[in-house]
């Protein structure tokens, strides 16, 4: 059968739709060659072409019909797939923004825990740096009052404890002497009493007497006096350590002296 010239150019673009519509148009002019073919008269046959021409120019109508609604299908259908890809695509950037704030997020959530635990470690060094400079502070405040409870250690008043106090400052300064050593010259010169001056040597005569425990001249005391005690020549430990400091310069310690010096 030769092919219907509607269908010319169209066949590579044939739809299902297509299809049927040729389908019944071939129906038709088949129809319409098995009326021609029946034996009748001139009149029958006229009229039955006659009709099966206006249904197969019916049938192109159809084809064209079905045409134009499938054109217009393809429109809707490629719009709606734009649409749905747009969307897709919207629904895909709106995830990455989520993804991106939610890192941007995390990491600022972890950048303040970090600075967080920064400024925690700096709080505890700092106080743990407070409380060593407390330890120490403390501590040399005890060794102060220890030294200061040393320098301030009590005697007795009395010639033992002048004699003790007195080898106490010498051995700060490092002069020379032993307890026995000056408690011998002391019995010799005063015996015993801090208030013993001498009225009748080449001293008194030459107005400058004698004085004190140890029977040191005014002059002989300011020379020698040793820095912590009195200046005050007759009081003991004063007197001691200066007539020891004379002594140790002079003959090498108050040791060393069994008379008058």
């Amino acid at each position: 059968m030769p092919k219907n010239p509607i269908l010319r150019g169209h066949s590579r673009r044939l739809t299902k739709h297509h299809k049927i519509a040729i389908a019944g148009v071939s129906a038709l002019g088949a129809a319409a060659i098995a009326f021609s073919a029946v034996p009748s008269s001139a009149e029958t046959t006229t009229s039955e072409v006659a009709a099966s021409t206006q249904q197969v120019v019916a049938g192109s109508g159809k084809i064209e019909n079905v045409k134009t609604s499938l054109t217009d299908q393809l429109a809707a259908a490629s719009v709606k797939a734009e649409a749905i890809a747009a969307q897709q695509k919207a629904e895909a950037e709106a995830q990455a923004k989520a993804a991106a704030a939610k890192q941007a997020a995390a990491k600022a959530a972890a950048a303040k825990q970090a600075a967080a635990k920064k400024a925690a470690a700096a709080a505890a060094a700092k106080k743990a740096e407070a409380a060593r400079k407390a330890k120490e502070a403390a501590s040399r405040a005890a060794k102060r009052a220890a030294l200061k409870k040393a320098a301030v250690k009590k005697y007795p008043n009395n010639l033992d404890g002048w004699i003790r106090e007195s080898l106490a400052i010498m051995k700060k300064h490092g002069i020379p002497g032993s307890y026995n050593g000056i408690h011998r010259n002391i019995m010799r010169e005063s015996s015993g009493n801090p208030m013993a001056i001498n009225n009748w040597d080449i001293n008194a005569i030459n107005g400058i007497p004698s004085k004190g425990l140890l029977q040191v001249i005014p002059p002989t005391f300011k020379a020698y006096h040793v820095p912590g005690t009195s200046w005050n020549i007759y009081d003991p430990v004063a007197n001691i350590t200066a007539a020891c400091n004379y002594a140790a310069d002079r003959y090498g310690s108050m040791d060393n002296v069994n008379s008058a010096y």
